[in-house]
């Protein structure tokens, strides 16, 4: 009977995360267009899908779970926090889709990808697109430390679609141990923040977009609980980008997927 109710639990929790895959940003503000100038959004057929960041000329970083399986009808949009101003030269083909291998289901873990562009990326200081650092090491990050997410997704539980500007909202760090007795599971390569004990947090919408600590890249929007983000609930839950920095060197370096 205990080994039958173990996996029924772990069968729900599964259940909840992977309804529960996105990023709205719910009761954030608006971000200053001066600001997150390395933000991507990630459209498929010219809509909108997913978040994303620069983090090389060529290659923008997003969550694995944003699958799509044909870089034909795929293109990334930079140089504008307003969807609405979108044109031709903010569009930028993807030439190749490099998902994490041994990525299955967020509840698994290793939910990160990388998309190759079809022309690199013009940078400049007179140019209103940046790159975002990554980590060059294994993080520890300090509990209640501030970091911020940004996406465009709906700013209200219960909404569909995405909004026109990008919204960003700051979310203290949350303790990985405590984080996983909330959710009552084993969290692997995994960053806790917001959503917990908080009336703002992450939804539905917009995965992939960067937790953003100290300015630097250190996690992706990965899933959080069910569908109603009605905070305050269980804590969000991004990957933690210092866990793959091998894979990630290797095919920012060779510009091709690595196996």
């Amino acid at each position: 009977m205990h080994a039958l109710q173990k996996c029924l639990l772990v069968t729900a929790v599964t259940c909840l995360i992977q309804n529960a895959l996105g990023s709205e940003i719910i009761n954030g503000k608006k971000a200053d267009e001066k600001s997150m100038q390395y933000m991507a959004s990630v459209q498929n057929n010219k809509k909108h899908t997913c978040g994303g960041f620069l983090v090389s000329k060529d290659f923008v970083m997003t969550a694995a779970h944003c699958r799509f399986e044909n870089p034909k009808s795929l293109s990334v949009v930079l140089g504008t926090h307003d969807l609405r101003k979108e044109n031709k030269k903010m569009r930028y083909g993807v030439k190749m889709i490099c998902r994490h291998p041994a990525f299955k289901e967020v509840a698994n873990g290793n939910d990160i990808m990388l998309l190759k562009l079809s022309k690199k990326v013009p940078l400049g200081n007179k140019k209103p697109i940046k790159l975002i650092p990554l980590p060059i090491q294994k993080l520890n990050l300090e509990e209640n430390e501030i970091c911020s997410v940004a996406g465009w997704g709906p700013t209200e539980p219960g909404k569909s679609g995405y909004v026109n500007e990008l919204q960003v909202l700051d979310v203290p760090i949350i303790n990985k141990d405590k984080c996983q007795k909330l959710w009552r599971r084993t969290l692997k390569n995994v960053i806790c923040t917001g959503g917990y004990k908080a009336k703002s947090g992450i939804c539905q919408g917009d995965s992939g977009g960067p937790l953003v600590c100290n300015e630097s890249a250190v996690g992706i929007v990965s899933f959080n609980n069910n569908n109603s983000c009605k905070y305050p609930d269980v804590p969000n839950v991004y990957t933690d980008i210092s866990q793959f920095l091998p894979w990630i060197t290797d095919i920012l370096k060779k510009k091709k997927c690595k196996g």
